[in-house]
């Protein structure tokens, strides 16, 4: 790239230099809490046309010019819940332009150097970096580079995450400098997140007055607070967030001046609480603004059926994938998980499907988990959600016929398959694995199954393995390696039999969840707990076997009827449902069991339609649930999936196959936006279907 890594100087701010990789980290760099404000402006004679700009910071910014929001960022890293004592390999800019009133350019970046939320990643040392193309009407254009011309002043009132006190002495602005480029930043092939002025609000205090004010807003919804203070006197301003119930800190302010909070840390926020204190003589005025975040959102396709709680379902649904969407997806932006949590993400990638319909984030991401996975030897923290990755790097690809993600993923995946064959014992299923995670979030006989024994969690693992064998094997065709691409198929064939013979009990008819033979006590270790004697039957095992294919035809209807009847296997959350859907739709009970199973998640919004819980059943008493968690809406895949039958035959959309049903609904109307244009599939009982297609896709028998 082509311009500066600015900085506080080094010679009066020694102290205030590095920083530690991840929150996640165990072996922390002693820091300070350090935010900083960069400036440079620039005066012409006339105004400006166009500016096109490339900026980044480490680790996390919000740029303007002329008092105007251009960006916040950077766009993550994505990383994984392992290997945070180190930087990652990759470190990404933003570029966008803006269309100036004024003959002056006046640019101002704050930049917060610590990591905060699990997602945010740094190199160790703070910095800033711009880049920018000034035009003018005339055809002349003005280079504009983040340099030691630039002004850089530390904001000392920023004390901590969300903690803002501004009694301490004013620092003045001195010149920035100039620091080696540790990041060899790459431009993010995605735009910038949208911001958008939500909420503002104006309080005048009488001194010695206290206001406090609950507000509730209709959705829960991502994003970041401004506080602009007019006082002369001491006045605290503090705001809690909540989604429905659980506060938690939005920003804590203390002002004794006039001055402006700007908050750099995203939040999930369904309501405020506001409480502000003047204990000046003189009246004081406040006011807090809010600006919602999310990926930009180019167009949207809608479901709507002839039951209404169905469709503020989905409704509720793609709002929250709205917000779960921001410079990577997210699982919730209340926990801001790294790109580790991949079974969320392939949830929310068909999600988009039948909303968004824009998988430029979903690329990005998986060449994300693709490098994440390659720089630590095929190793991911979650074992089950790298094999969803298989998955979802195929599916991907036939969704938007993008071939190249598939080439970039090559070596990543060629990796992990390996490490996952040294995991298969003499028996041969997987056995030696560095964890069983993620199965389901529920806490059986007290064990979590977030990260659960063997006897809990082998089966899964194997069955995931399976299906990650076939998708890998698809994609091995599509890159013409025929040798990679029988093999896994070999080894798919291999494993089924295994699976059956060890975990199948053919006088019950079900899969269990594991054998309850020894773990190795060299592999245990806080997510690898010591196996149990007992054999747990549950829905898990039993889904997954429908789900891929483990068992089909009419033998999985008869198992999909057990699973479904049999209470005591247990509770499934609405992560695990994903898998449940797809099953019944895979193994022709649609019809039968898809608005059933959506019967849960009526009862919930019944509740509140706020947003989406992050579960049906808390694991334990005092687990409070987030309500902005995207996997918790599968429906707005699973819904207009089963109604429109659509299967994709050839990547891209470029032909298709389309076998739709009612479901026993009175009607539905599906939209679908794919590279070529929006399929539209209308139902109503009793008259013939009505499919738009565009001419451009094959529909095949």
């Amino acid at each position: 790239m082509e311009s500066n890594w600015i900085w506080l100087p080094k010679s009066k701010y020694a102290d205030r230099q590095n920083t530690f990789f991840n929150p996640l980290g165990q072996s922390k760099a002693s820091s300070k809490y350090t935010v900083c404000s960069f400036k440079k402006s620039y005066i012409f004679d006339s105004v400006p046309v166009l500016v096109e700009m490339t900026y980044t910071a480490d680790t996390a910014f919000l740029l303007m010019c002329n008092g105007d929001t251009i960006a916040r960022g950077p766009a993550y890293s994505g990383g994984d819940f392992l290997g945070n004592d180190k930087p990652r390999s990759d470190y990404y800019a933003f570029k966008s332009s803006y269309v100036p009133s004024e003959p002056s350019l006046d640019f101002e970046a704050i930049v917060r150097m610590e990591p905060y939320h699990l997602c945010e990643y740094s190199r160790g040392h703070g910095g800033f970096y711009f880049y920018a193309t000034i035009y003018f009407e005339n055809g002349k254009k003005i280079t504009a580079l983040s340099d030691d011309s630039w002004s850089v002043k530390l904001l000392n009132s920023y004390t901590s995450p969300r903690f803002f006190d501004n009694s301490s002495k004013i620092l003045k602005h001195t010149e920035a400098e100039i620091v080696p480029d540790i990041w060899s930043a790459e431009i993010a092939p995605i735009p910038p997140c949208t911001l958008e002025k939500a909420y503002s609000y104006k309080f005048s205090i009488a001194g010695g007055e206290r206001l406090e004010k609950t507000i509730e807003y209709p959705r829960v919804f991502a994003g970041f607070v401004k506080i602009s203070a007019r006082t002369q006197g001491k006045v605290s301003v503090k705001l809690l967030s909540f989604e429905l119930e659980n506060r938690q800190s939005f920003a804590d302010c203390t002002f004794y001046r006039s001055d402006t909070y700007y908050s750099l840390e995203l939040s999930s926020i369904g309501g405020l609480d506001i409480d502000i204190l003047n204990e000046g003589s003189s009246p004081c005025e406040i006011e807090i603004s809010i600006e919602r975040s999310f990926y930009p959102v180019n167009s949207v396709a809608t479901t709507k059926t002839s039951d209404e709680e169905l469709n503020e379902l989905l409704n509720i649904s793609a709002h929250t994938l709205k917000y779960c969407r921001q410079s990577h997806h997210l699982d919730s932006p209340l926990h801001c998980e790294p790109l580790a949590c991949v079974g969320d993400y392939y949830i929310e990638m068909q999600m988009t499907r039948y909303s968004f319909g824009d998988f430029s984030l979903c690329l990005f991401d998986l060449k994300r988990i693709a490098r994440t996975i390659a720089d630590n030897d095929g190793r991911f923290f979650h074992t089950s959600y790298s094999l969803i990755w298989v998955k979802m790097l195929y599916e991907c690809y036939m969704l938007t016929g993008k071939r190249d993600i598939l080439d970039f993923s090559r070596t990543a995946l060629d990796m992990l398959l390996a490490r996952f064959n040294s995991y298969l014992g003499e028996n041969g299923i997987i056995e030696t694995p560095p964890d069983f995670m993620f199965v389901d979030w529920l806490v059986p006989d007290g064990i979590s199954m977030h990260h659960p024994p063997k006897a809990l969690g082998q089966s899964c693992l194997n069955m995931f393995y399976f299906d990650a064998l076939l998708y890998a094997g698809k994609i091995y065709e599509v890159l013409g390696d025929k040798i990679a691409s029988n093999e896994c198929y070999t080894r798919r064939e291999k494993l089924k039999t295994s699976i059956f013979k060890e975990l199948y009990d053919e006088e019950r008819g079900l899969f269990f969840e594991g054998l309850n033979t020894d773990t190795p006590e060299a592999l245990i270790y806080q997510y690898m707990p010591k196996n149990v004697k007992k054999r747990y039957y549950r829905r898990h095992a039993n889904i997954l076997a429908c789900y891929t294919g483990l068992i089909e035809g009419e033998d999985a209807k008869r198992l999909l009827d057990l699973i479904y009847e049999n209470e005591s296997l247990g509770e499934v959350q609405p992560y695990f449902m994903h898998f449940w859907l797809d099953a019944v739709y895979r193994c022709g009970y649609r019809e039968k069991y898809t608005l059933l199973l959506l019967e849960k998640w009526k009862e919930a919004l019944r509740i509140s339609n706020k947003g989406l819980p992050e579960g049906f059943y808390p694991p334990e008493p005092s687990y409070r649930f987030d309500y902005s968690h995207a996997w918790g809406g599968t429906p707005l895949f699973s819904l207009p999936h089963a109604l429109c039958g659509v299967e994709i035959l050839e990547a891209g959309y470029k032909a298709i196959r389309l076998n739709p049903s009612l479901l026993g609904l009175d009607s539905a109307r599906v939209e679908i936006k794919t590279p070529v244009g929006e399929i539209v599939i209308e139902q109503r009982r009793g008259e013939t279907v009505k499919a738009l297609v565009p001419k451009n896709i094959k529909i095949l028998d």
